[in-house]
């Protein structure tokens, strides 16, 4: 989930933007225990210590032949769901992540993800627009239920831990809903949708910021998107795509405050 509903696409910002939020609880290795053969343990554990996304979908889809009925399938599919993403294959990645529910309903984090990409490559033209867009929204809001009553994955997570990367999904959640509203052309939700997941995270995200400068101009909100652009343009960590997008933004804003 890593680029802009918008003509402008960039992928180099991603990694650094991320990287910035809390990451996802860290999966610890299985072990050979009742229930769960050292095959199984061993072909689970084979996805983790995938160094590429590539290895990880081919270790995923080993895993998941081998082990049909494993209780470790939908993190299994998750995985390689996450793997596609990162390779910018969007629709592998819908994939797996449908594939993922199927086997796990509870998984916020994967409802998250199909959301995002849904909302991400749904075009004005598409024949299915509004169902597809129904369906990324019907995740989100599922996905918002969820979170705040879910249960730690692994015990060996701190409880600050796990409520930090919860509050961080809960943003992710909305950045989901700002790229729905912006495929609907309603401006004014996208707006408010992403202001309110930069709100919640920190260090606030520089792609939801971005974002947030290009629907406060889409919504005619000049001000507003000026005040976010200049902000995003004043950090020194900018990554270059993002300041060249802000620096867009900015200019936009500029031209309709003139133009009133």
């Amino acid at each position: 989930m890593i680029k802009f509903y918008q003509p402008m696409i960039f992928v180099a910002a991603a990694s650094m933007a991320l990287a910035q939020q809390p990451a996802p609880p860290p999966q610890s290795q299985v072990k050979a225990a009742k229930g769960v053969t050292k095959q199984e343990a061993d072909a689970f554990n084979a996805i983790l210590k995938a160094q590429t996304p590539d290895e990880k979908m081919k270790a995923a889809d080993e895993f998941v032949v081998k082990f049909a009925d494993s209780p470790f399938k939908g993190i299994a599919l998750y995985d390689a769901a996450e793997a596609a993403d990162q390779k910018g294959d969007y629709q592998k990645a819908i994939i797996y992540g449908d594939e993922s529910l199927q086997a796990d309903p509870t998984n916020f984090d994967a409802k998250l993800l199909v959301a995002g990409e849904i909302a991400q490559h749904t075009r004005e033209n598409d024949l299915d627009k509004d169902d597809k867009l129904a369906k990324a929204e019907k995740y989100t809001k599922e996905a918002l239920d969820a979170i705040p009553a879910a249960a730690k994955p692994q015990p060996q997570i701190k409880d600050d831990q796990w409520e930090g990367y919860k509050k961080y999904a809960t943003a992710r959640a909305h950045v989901d809903l700002g790229l729905i509203a912006m495929a609907q052309k309603k401006a004014t939700v996208g707006a408010q949708e992403f202001k309110t997941a930069v709100d919640m995270m920190n260090p606030p995200d520089q792609i939801a910021m971005a974002r947030l400068a290009n629907a406060y101009n889409e919504a005619k909100q000049y001000d507003e998107a000026l005040a976010v652009a200049n902000k995003l343009l004043a950090m020194s960590d900018l990554n270059p795509a993002v300041k060249n997008f802000a620096q867009n933004e900015k200019t936009k804003a500029e031209k309709g405050k003139t133009a009133k």
